[in-house]
């Protein structure tokens, strides 16, 4: 039953499709490179490296927002310790057990 959970993919399938969309990006510039004119290969260049930085945003967001809201952060220590102060506690309307008792007229 274990077994039934791991993840039998190979490492290297993880990083070959990870490097195929650059691999391809990296052939389609060289292919389509001398065709371009100069002044449009900058632009065009440009924008391609921008939408690049845009599809990091992402990311980069997830890894600060991880950083500052992290387990071992200070934030983060704060809400664990608040976690284990409320385990206890529980909310009193929610006592099923206590209302069937009150309708019962045992309470």
């Amino acid at each position: 039953m274990a077994d039934a959970h791991v993840d039998t993919t190979p490492v290297w399938v993880e990083g070959s499709a990870l490097a195929a969309p650059v691999i391809l990006g990296a052939a389609a510039g060289l292919l389509v490179g001398d065709m371009i004119h100069g002044n449009a290969r900058r632009g065009l260049g440009i924008s391609v490296g921008l939408i690049g930085v845009v599809a990091l945003l992402p990311f980069a967001v997830d890894g600060i927002a991880g950083l500052i809201t992290g387990p071992r952060s200070k934030f983060g220590v704060r809400r664990k310790i608040q976690k284990i102060r409320d385990i206890g506690i529980g909310s009193p309307f929610e006592d099923e057990v206590e209302e069937e008792l009150h309708e019962q007229g045992v309470i």
